[in-house]
């Protein structure tokens, strides 16, 4: 499945099926740091029964003073480098991990539009990290095209892509 393309209901489930059985596989556990994406990443895993074998929790945080209250982030890497940048996911990876039991963690933060853009970071940037417990966290910047709901579905194919590939690597 391409990143670009606009997934349907059903592939998104099937990678989220894809997911589970490699969470599962390892005896991990997976939590979401999300902005952009609204919860939507812990929305699809939680439609798959049984996921709670494998996913810990799940924390929204769109605004800037919920990103540095509930995940840490700091005030200074927001100010300096915004929101949407590989400081302030990375940071949310962090976040995430210390205040959950999860093994696993997805980060995303982005502008999804219509409005919000910037010449630097236009409608569609999004930055999504992942992080295994221990291990670099590792954070990936992404130009999507189209409206506010496709950059939002090729920002959770994204980041269900990058969980694969970081339970593999």
């Amino acid at each position: 499945m391409s990143l670009h393309s606009n997934p349907g209901e059903t592939d998104l489930s099937d990678l989220v099926r894809i997911l589970a059985e490699a969470m599962e596989g390892q005896g991990m556990r997976l939590v979401t740091a999300e902005s952009c994406t609204g919860g939507w990443i812990a929305k699809l895993v939680t439609d798959l029964p049984g996921s709670s074998a494998w996913f810990d929790a799940g924390l929204v945080t769109y605004s800037n003073e919920a990103k540095h209250r509930l995940l840490g982030v700091s005030p200074a890497t927001l100010e300096r480098f915004g929101a949407v940048s590989a400081e302030t996911a990375r940071e949310m990876l962090a976040g995430a991990l210390a205040h959950s039991g999860a093994d696993v963690a997805v980060a995303v933060t982005g502008i999804a539009g219509p409005g919000g853009g910037t010449p630097d970071k236009p409608v569609g940037t999004v930055w999504i990290g992942w992080q295994r417990r221990g291990a670099e966290a590792a954070a990936q910047c992404f130009h999507f095209a189209g409206d506010r709901d496709a950059v939002r579905r090729q920002t959770v194919v994204a980041a269900f892509n990058g969980l694969r590939h970081c339970l593999t690597a």
